[in-house]
């Protein structure tokens, strides 16, 4: 059936399509996209367009934020919905970059009621029904051993949509909610489990196991960047991102 706003993502695709040289250079920057098929790709420069079009991006901290920056976000926030669609990102529209780590005034209330202010260095921050907040710097670092910011806190965007972020995104059809907690759940006490034995070294960043949420995000980053890692040690994990995300990187990466 015809559709107004599909009638208006196609003309926005059309009109305001990402350029081939634009793409060949990120594509230079990013390779994590490189194992993408032709058509994959398409589809990726089509909803990146789109999320350039429906979000802002403001500078903090002296940064001026070029299109190369932009573009570099967009097509990496965009990787995780090429099968879910620009929709699942909706119900927020900023995106502040800093030059590099910052440091937010966060205030809380102990079991006393007394109001604390703490200030800690952060790379990125996702606020439910607010703005995803990054840091340039750990951007241009992100490839290292699976790390990538972009994906982390977008993925805690996708978290968010059904309520504050807890490690569960909405499941689609068929997606049995019980599996997925019991499947994330045991991956998340063996991370656990590992580092309370004080292994040097764990297959997951360890931050990975300060909340459900954080594992959900960190699996998220290696699903794309690393797939190799979650296949061989939380193979049920992989199962279930493979079909939240509707994507499946490990084949894609030996394909």
């Amino acid at each position: 059936m015809w559709s107004y706003a599909q009638w208006r993502r196609r003309r926005l695709i059309a009109n305001s399509r990402i350029s081939e040289p634009s793409w060949c250079a990120a594509m230079v920057h990013l390779p994590l996209l490189r194992a993408l098929s032709t058509e994959e790709r398409v589809r990726l420069q089509d909803v990146a367009t789109l999320f350039l079009h429906e979000k802002t991006f403001e500078g903090a901290g002296e940064l001026v934020v070029t299109d190369n920056m932009r573009l570099s976000v967009a097509l990496q926030a965009c990787l995780p919905i090429l099968n879910l669609g620009i929709e699942w990102y909706r119900g927020w529209t900023a995106i502040v970059m800093y030059p590099d780590s910052f440091i937010p005034a966060q205030t809380y209330t102990d079991a006393a009621g007394v109001v604390h202010t703490s200030r800690n260095p952060l790379c990125g921050e996702a606020w439910l029904r607010g703005p995803v907040v990054l840091s340039w710097s750990d951007i241009e670092a992100s490839g290292l051993y699976g790390h990538n910011l972009v994906i982390h806190e977008f993925a805690h965007k996708l978290d968010m949509l059904n309520g504050a972020a807890n490690g569960m995104p909405p499941l689609h059809r068929g997606m049995d909610t019980k599996t997925w907690t019991h499947d994330f759940s045991q991956a998340f006490a063996d991370l656990q489990a590992r580092l309370a034995r004080d292994e040097s070294v764990t297959p997951i960043d360890p931050y990975a196991a300060e909340t459900p949420a954080e594992f959900f995000a960190v699996l998220s980053e290696l699903f794309f960047a690393a797939p190799e890692v979650v296949t061989e040690h939380y193979p049920s994990v992989y199962r279930q991102l493979r079909d939240f995300y509707r994507q499946d990187p490990a084949r894609r990466m030996v394909g």
